[in-house]
């Protein structure tokens, strides 16, 4: 395998993402498949869609990976009345100079938490747009540039639905995965009980945004065989043609199917996964470790699937069943294509 191409060995990454999640987890009890996928969005450069009762530590992560990162970190509350210049920054007037100047808003940040997102009218989730996509605001027709890294973790909570507005789809697509966050067992709860009224505990950082800006380098140069990437397609496509991988009894319970986003989200996730676990080349397994979670908020249900109690994780669970998965590529095989 050609390492030039990578900023540091990819021992050497694995090992300081490894003493970045030690560090996390001195604050955080569980939650591992979350905070997985929060390191993949961030080596992959996406963002995160969160779903979850209130209470189970989304805000705590994030702060605490700021914190270990020494990048910023900033939590927006998402309400009815809030504004779209509130979440970007407006011009406002200085009577001391008589002239107008811009104060940014919130998303000028490396880790935004944009809490119950779905609680503010749309035209406030779709000020996010721009940002999410192009890393950038409009205020008063000039643009400005928000600070590398830079992660979108919204969340959402599944039980009050009352005074809720539905994600336009356009914003939903943006996301690069949807997490499901779930109650903690009895035993780390106990854990955290005791964290929590014990002495405080204060995370050291182990690395800069410069060191993550590395990595997320190296997570782009991680070798993706193209049978690996044919994969994605493949499980992508079978959302959309359901008929076409053999399934004609998905073809009335989908409504529309994941978009080449989807395909993009997979293949950078794996890689970003082979990188966590230390290989300069991704494996099948990785893709398959985020399959739902890069799929499970694209797929549109029909009424039929959701009187049948269908949900997408299930509906994504036939369609990896069916659709075959590459032969392992051997490291010789990665290092004959580098």
């Amino acid at each position: 395998m050609d390492t030039q191409r990578f900023t540091r060995q990819p021992e050497a990454s694995a090992s300081l993402m490894e003493k970045l999640l030690f560090e996390v987890k001195r604050v955080v009890v569980g939650q591992d498949a979350f905070l997985e996928r929060v390191l993949v969005a961030l080596l992959a450069q996406g963002h995160l869609l969160v779903e979850g009762v209130p209470g189970l530590a989304k805000t705590l992560t994030v702060n605490t990976l700021a914190k270990v990162l020494r990048g910023s970190f900033k939590r927006i509350q998402f309400t009815p009345d809030l504004l779209p210049a509130d979440l970007v920054g407006t011009r406002m007037y200085n009577q001391k100079t008589g002239d107008f100047s811009t104060v940014l808003g919130p998303v000028f940040t490396n880790l935004l938490l944009a809490d119950e997102i779905n609680r503010a009218p749309a035209k406030v989730q779709s000020a996010l747009l721009e940002v999410m996509q192009e890393r950038q605001v409009t205020i008063a027709g000039e643009s400005h540039r928000v600070p590398e890294p830079f992660l979108v973790m919204a969340t959402q909570n599944p039980i009050e639905t009352e005074g809720t507005y539905p994600l336009p789809e356009a914003q939903v697509d943006r996301f690069m995965m949807k997490v499901l966050v779930t109650y903690p067992s009895a035993e780390e709860e106990y854990v955290i009980a005791e964290r929590v009224t014990g002495p405080r505990i204060e995370v050291e950082p182990v690395c800069s945004t410069a060191d993550l800006q590395r990595l997320q380098r190296d997570c782009r140069a991680v070798y993706a065989d193209p049978e690996l990437m044919q994969y994605a397609v493949r499980l992508v496509c079978a959302t959309r043609d359901p008929v076409g991988c053999g399934l004609p009894a998905l073809k009335p319970l989908i409504t529309y199917g994941a978009s080449p986003r989807a395909t993009i989200g997979l293949i950078e996730g794996a890689r970003a996964m082979a990188l966590l676990r230390g290989r300069t080349y991704a494996l099948p397994e990785d893709m398959a470790d985020i399959v739902h979670d890069v799929l499970r908020h694209r797929l549109s249900l029909s009424y039929e699937a959701l009187a049948a109690g269908q949900t997408p994780d299930s509906l994504i669970s036939q369609i990896m069943a069916a659709v075959a998965r590459p032969s392992k590529p051997l490291e010789h095989q990665a290092t004959k294509a580098a």
